[in-house]
Parts: structure tokens; C-alpha cells; sequence
């Protein structure tokens, strides 16, 4: 039984003339925080540079040259159960199930300086400290926590490119702030390669940080400022031997030296702190250079008036989060809200305030026109979060597509964005999904860039033969089993792409790409297998992978997903997957069976991104591969199912507590099904202009749209019984259809749903 955790949360008033609701009271960062979820608990502007949040332990990746499945729990830096905190770094994943970052941790002491943050088991043998979510606060960009081992009270909140800490000392002279430049997640030795200081001045330290990990080749800048000048300073290396390291012998580098380098690096900076003395940080990040990071931290935060920049960072929020007014009970909106939250972190602005950013070529450019980003997740967020930014996010969106496009000018592969931060391509996860998410826009109208030129770079992605067998893929139509481990699955992510693009081709009056990538778009048929009635591994001869097991996740030919649940993946064409199963009476029977049925423990268990609590039967909804199947009823002459599932799913797999997130949110896609289901319909196969209707879960809602329209949302005799739609209504008129278009949606209007606790 999920465990719920409520946080009661004191808020500030927001002090700009507003008549709407303070809906920041309804965040929890904590959500998902436990188990699988990975998300941080710390402060963060929307979609910002900045992720300032508590690590609560520093276990390496790999011990004994093997890789160390523990550290999976640390994807975002936090874990709920844990007793310690390390310090606090800012830069986080949100939510993923593969890691980085975790840049320039900073940890407040007091007593005999400690340059170790020891270990869990033996607390006191390092820097970290003991403390107690009794003590722990967190809202939208804000967060606080007392240091009990020093009774230092932590406070953190940000702009969109710098962390502003405020740390409350008792009164002692040896008070310390350690800045770990050695600290990371997913950290091994040899991640850090360079890091580099300067020490301006008593309160002024620059720098940068070279890391290779999931980002190969990642820099990061910093301009780190004190509001109390440091009597004295220090540093400590931790660098293997180097065969040779020039004459900078001549100097005592671990006393008050003031020009820094090594791998493996840590910094103390001393104060004489009194009863209730304040020590304030404002801590900049650029991709650029030292004088970018100071740049940004001079333009955004000026001063020093900590509570002034936690109230414009709420107020910030708060305007985002406005975007949706729901009418709800207070469990509804703590869930609503908090999945708004995630969904608008990620991706995150990659650029100075002068529009300076990293590229992926390696070189500086400057964004005209429009904000630079980065964090794609696009195996995840392809599928919701990006369909939602269509409706509520426009101009992000087509921003983070014209990001996507610098991308693609900039690599040496001529590719699109696959799973990209940081100016990297990490090439994580299969498909070539910011297809996908360009080819949605381009048919929704939200092209405020060259779509001729976007599909273009649609085509010559999908053409990069060599990449994860695609150049077999064009010519077989299928991905042979011997050549690729998810043969099945990549497969069908690539069909449903070239759909896409045919979509996108047709919208713009290509019609010979349009005919050509509605033939690819068909591949996913080449594996069906007719006698088994599922998607099967199939060999380079044409004959079908003999040794196959239907609820497997491992070695079948599937990513995150078995076969049973990925048979389900034609998002693009579920018509004639329905017919491939022998008509709409089986293909119930057999989506029935999904939901209901009784998966051993054995076929999840060799899984790292998924638990018990994310499924339902052998429905996986803590992967993404399955977050359409319980619309694909609307195909069906059993609609009503649909109703009941996805209301079902919204009760099982999100609550307001720590493991509250039944899954990985993987950069706002959990939150973003939360959301759009919530509401009442789904973007079912994004690079359609249609939303499959649902069950609205909230009583009412209404969308306030950039272009100044209102959509609202009305669920008449709505409850956690009344899930059934008896009738829908669009502007007063009765629909007759199971799905609603994008222009419905922009051009504002009423959709009224009259619910019934009978289908």
C-alpha cells in the first residue's frame, strides 16, 4: 500500500496585485522524491539553468571497475530515507533513469574543518550533517532544512541561471563553507577531467568544471559570490600522482593561493560568524565563461535581498502554474499542481542573458531570436510533455524546436537531437523523436521557424544509416534480432517516427515524402507475428526468433517493455492493429487482459526503473511505452473502458507523497499524462492535430492560452464513482467523435462533460 505523506507547507504572501489563487501552495517538490521517482526536492526557476537542491549522498558509480546499481537511487542527488546531507549542488536531472551533473556542491560548517564528506555509516567522519524533514520545507524555488550536526539553518531559492543560498550560523569564528568541485552524480574517478579557480578577491571566486560522463565533453562556469568577506581560504587536491606538473611547487597552493587547478578539487572559505549571522551566496553557472557567469549573476540578482528573490521566483511560478485553473478537492490539485511543477522544469534554458551559449560543435554561439535549450529527453517527453507545451508553452516550444535545429547545424552526425544536455549528444534510448516533436508542430500550426527547412532535417535524420541500424531498417524494413538487442522495439519507434513525418510532409504539400514515409510508416507489421499474435523478434532470414517469452523484459528484443505491452505500440495506426488482432471483440479481450492479469514478480525484477507499485496486472505505466494504451479503447466499441482505466491509473499511480510517482517522471512525461488526463483527453499519437477524449478527473477547468483565448472544461456530476461519460458537449453543440482537435482547443470554447456512474 502506497504510503502518503502530506506536506503542509508555510507559504509567502505574494505581494503584486493579484485576485487569482496562490496556487504554489499546492506544489510539493518532495512528490517522487523516494523509489523511482527521482525528482529533487530543491529550488528552480521555471525551466531554469539552476537546479538547487540538498544531495543526500555521494556513493560512486562503479566499485571494483563494476558498475554499482546503488547508485541508481541517487539519479537526482536525493533520497527521502536518508539520514545525511552532503551539501547542496545546482544542477539535477529531473525524474530520469540515467544520470549527471550534480555541479558545485556547497556545504555549511562549523567546528574543525573537514574537507571529507564521509560516509552514511559513520556520519561524523566527513562534512555532512544529520537532519529531519521535521525541519524540511520545500516549495516551489524554495527550500529550507536545519543542519543539525551545526544548527546552521539552510535556505535556497534561484533565478533562471543563479542559486541563492542563505546560511544562518550560530555565533562561532570557525565557521566554513566548503565548495566541493570533486562532488558529482554518477561520479567515478576519472569523470572529473579539469577544474579550474580563481579568487578574485575576499568575496568573489570564479571558475570552471570539465566533466566526461553521459555528456562527453561538459564545461561549466561559475561566478560564486559572499555577502560576508572570508578572512581566509584554503584548498585541498585529491589528484592522483601526475608524472609531471610544471614548477608550481614554488607556492603553498592549500593557503589563501588564489589561481587553482587539478581533477580532483576542494575549497574551504572561513568566516567569523555571530548570534544569527547570515551568510548569503549567489552562485551564477554559465556554458560559456567566467565573465558570461558573472554577467548573469550581476544582471539577475543585483542585491542581496534573499526574501525579494524567493518572492519573484513564486510569483514566477505562480503565473506558470495559472496557465490551468482547475476546480478541485485538495488532494486533486496538490497532484495537478506538483505534476504543472515538473512539467515545467525541464528542458532548461542553455544560454547567458546575452544569448551566448555552448554548441554542440564545441564552440560559442549566440541565440537570435529565440531562448537556447537543452535537456531532451525525447524518448520520454516526445510522447505528452511536448503535445502539452503545444497548448500552453507555444512559444517555448517552437523555441526548444529552434534549439533542436541549432543541434542539428552544429553536429558532426547531420542528426536531430536523440537524449541531448549540456552542448552533448549521449545517444540514450532508441527512435529519432524530436521527429516527432517538430512534425507536431509543424501540423498544429506552431511554426514561428522555417518548417521546410525542420522537415528537412526530419528526412536527414531518418536517413543517418548508421546509426542504431537504421541504414538495415530502410532496407529490410525491419531490424534483424542478431543485429541489435531491441530490435522489436526500435522498430516500431521508428515507424511511428516516418509517420510522423509523412504527417508533417503532407501539412506542408511534400507529397512525394508524404507517400514515401507512409510506406516506412507501415514497418512496424513486418514484426507481427500472426501465429503468436505479438511483435517478435525476427531474424536477418525473415523467420521469427524461436526462443521468445511474451511477459520478458530482458534480452526480447524490447527496451523498457515486454512484449505484451509494446504489441500495443502503433500509436499512429491503432485501426489496423486492432484488425491485426482479428477485430474490436479480441483486441478488448486482449487490452482486458493487459490490466488484469497477474505478472510473477521474476519479469520485472531484473529491471532498475520500475517497481511493483508502477504497475497494474502487466500494464506498465511507470514506462512510457505504454501511456496510450488505455485510450486505444476509443478504437473499440467499449469506450467506457477507456473511461474507467485512465481514472483508475490516476488513483493508483500519483499521490501527494514521497514514492508518490508509481514510475520515473523522465523529465515531466509522467506529470504531463497526469495533466492532459486530469483534464479529460490525451494526445494519443502526437503529430495528429487530434486528443483522444477520457474521464475528466477534476470538476472544471480552464486553459488560459498565450493567443489570450480561454478553453474550458466543465465535468458535470463528476466523482471518484461518477467515471463514465454519458454525453460530451463543444460549444453547445453535442460531439458526436471521441477525440477533440488542436484548433478546438486554440480557438477557445466549452467542453462539457456530463458524467455517470454507469457506462
Amino acid at each position: 500500500m502506497r504510503r502518503l505523506f502530506l506536506f503542509f507547507l508555510t507559504l509567502p504572501l505574494l505581494t503584486t496585485a493579484q485576485t487569482d489563487e496562490n496556487l504554489v501552495q499546492y506544489v510539493h517538490p518532495i512528490i517522487g522524491t523516494q523509489r523511482m521517482g527521482h525528482v529533487y526536492p530543491g529550488a528552480t526557476s521555471p525551466f531554469g539553468a539552476v537546479q538547487l537542491s540538498p544531495d543526500t549522498d555521494t556513493i560512486p558509480y562503479e566499485v571494483n571497475g563494476k558498475y554499482n546499481p546503488d547508485v541508481y537511487k541517487y539519479c537526482a542527488g536525493y533520497q527521502y530515507d536518508d539520514k545525511t546531507i552532503v551539501g547542496f549542488s545546482h544542477t539535477h536531472f529531473s525524474g530520469t533513469g540515467h544520470s549527471d551533473l550534480g555541479d558545485f556542491l556547497i556545504m555549511p560548517t562549523v567546528g574543525e574543518l573537514k574537507l571529507n564528506p564521509g560516509v552514511a555509516g559513520q556520519p561524523h567522519s566527513g562534512f555532512r550533517s544529520a537532519f529531519s524533514h521535521t525541519t524540511e520545507t520545500a516549495e516551489a524555488d524554495y527550500y529550507k532544512v536545519r543542519l543539525d550536526d551545526y544548527n546552521i539553518l539552510a535556505e535556497l531559492t534561484t533565478t533562471t541561471r543563479v542559486g541563492f543560498h542563505q546560511y544562518t550560523f550560530p555565533p562561532t569564528d570557525q565557521a566554513h563553507i566548503i565548495l566541493d568541485l570533486m562532488s558529482g552524480i554518477y561520479n567515478y574517478e576519472d569523470k572529473n577531467v579539469w577544474t579550474y579557480v580563481r579568487v578574485v578577491n575576499d568575496t568573489l571566486v570564479t571558475g570552471y568544471r570539465e566533466t566526461s560522463g553521459w555528456a562527453r565533453t561538459r564545461r561549466v562556469y561559475f561566478a560564486i559570490t559572499f555577502s560576508t568577506p572570508f578572512y581566509q581560504y584554503g584548498a585541498r587536491k585529491y589528484d592522483r600522482r601526475q608524472a609531471y606538473h610544471g614548477f608550481w611547487g614554488h607556492f603553498d597552493q592549500n593557503h589563501n593561493f588564489p589561481d587553482l587547478a587539478g581533477r580532483q578539487l576542494r575549497m574551504h572559505f572561513d568566516f567569523h560568524a555571530q548570534e544569527g549571522g547570515k551568510v548569503k551566496i549567489k552562485f551564477a553557472l554559465s556554458p560559456v565563461s567566467m565573465e558570461g557567469a558573472l554577467l548573469n549573476l550581476r544582471t539577475e540578482i543585483p542585491g542581496w535581498d534573499f526574501e525579494a528573490v524567493r518572492r519573484q521566483g513564486q510569483e514566477a511560478w505562480n503565473r506558470e502554474l495559472g496557465k490551468v485553473r482547475i476546480d478541485a478537492g485538495q488532494e486533486e490539485k496538490e497532484n495537478f499542481y506538483t505534476s504543472m511543477y515538473h512539467a515545467f522544469i525541464n528542458p532548461t534554458v542553455y544560454m547567458d542573458v546575452d544569448g551566448g551559449y555552448r554548441g554542440l560543435d564545441q564552440q560559442d554561439h549566440k541565440a537570435d531570436g529565440f531562448v537556447n535549450y537543452t535537456t531532451f529527453s525525447l524518448w520520454d517527453t516526445h510522447r505528452a510533455l511536448h503535445p502539452l507545451f503545444n497548448i500552453l508553452q507555444p512559444t517555448r516550444n517552437a523555441d526548444m524546436i529552434r534549439s533542436m535545429l541549432a543541434h542539428y547545424e552544429q553536429s558532426a552526425e547531420h542528426m536531430l537531437p536523440i537524449w541531448s544536455h549540456y552542448a552533448n549528444e549521449n545517444w540514450c534510448m532508441s527512435g529519432y523523436h524530436s521527429v516527432s516533436v517538430i512534425c507536431d508542430a509543424i501540423v498544429k500550426g506552431n511554426t514561428p521557424f522555417d518548417a521546410g527547412k525542420a522537415l528537412d532535417a526530419c528526412i536527414a535524420t531518418s536517413q543517418r544509416r548508421s546509426f542504431e541500424s537504421l541504414g538495415v531498417y530502410i532496407d529490410k524494413g525491419y531490424i534483424p534480432a542478431e543485429q541489435d538487442g531491441v530490435s522489436v522495439s526500435s522498430t516500431l519507434e521508428y515507424a511511428y517516427d516516418d509517420w510522423c513525418i509523412a504527417q508533417a510532409a503532407k501539412k506542408l504539400g511534400r507529397m512525394e515524402v508524404y507517400a514515401t514515409y507512409s510506406k516506412r510508416s507501415e514497418n512496424y507489421k513486418n514484426v507481427w507475428d500472426p501465429s503468436v499474435g505479438y511483435m517478435r523478434p525476427r531474424l536477418t532470414d525473415g523467420s521469427f526468433r524461436k526462443d521468445f517469452d511474451v511477459l520478458s523484459t530482458n534480452g526480447q528484443g524490447f527496451i523498457e517493455g515486454n512484449a505484451w505491452n509494446y504489441s500495443l505500440y502503433v500509436p499512429h495506426d491503432p485501426a489496423a492493429l486492432i484488425a491485426m488482432y482479428g477485430g474490436s471483440k479480441r483486441f478488448v479481450q486482449h487490452l482486458d487482459s493487459l490490466f488484469t492479469m497477474e505478472l510473477p514478480d521474476k519479469f520485472f525484477a531484473e529491471t532498475e526503473d520500475i517497481t511493483r507499485d508502477g504497475i497494474i496486472g502487466n500494464y506498465v505505466h511507470g514506462n512510457e511505452p505504454s501511456h496510450h494504451v488505455a485510450y486505444l479503447y476509443n478504437w473499440t466499441d467499449q469506450p467506457w473502458k477507456t473511461q474507467e482505466r485512465v481514472r483508475m491509473i490516476l488513483k493508483k499511480q500519483y499521490g501527494p507523497a514521497p514514492d508518490g510517482l508509481g514510475g520515473n517522471d523522465d523529465c515531466g512525461q509522467m506529470s504531463a499524462w497526469y495533466i492532459f488526463t486530469a483534464l479529460g483527453f490525451y494526445p494519443v499519437a502526437p503529430g495528429s492535430d487530434q486528443y483522444s477524449l477520457g474521464s475528466p478527473a477534476v470538476n472544471g477547468a480552464t486553459l488560459r492560452l498565450e493567443n489570450g483565448k480561454t478553453f474550458t472544461i466543465t465535468a458535470e456530476n463528476q466523482g471518484d464513482k461518477n467515471v463514465y461519460v454519458k454525453k460530451i458537449t463543444l460549444n453547445g453543440q453535442l460531439l458526436t467523435r471521441r477525440y477533440i482537435t488542436h484548433q478546438e482547443i486554440m480557438d477557445g470554447g466549452k467542453l462539457v462533460f456530463y458524467m455517470s456512474a454507469k457506462h
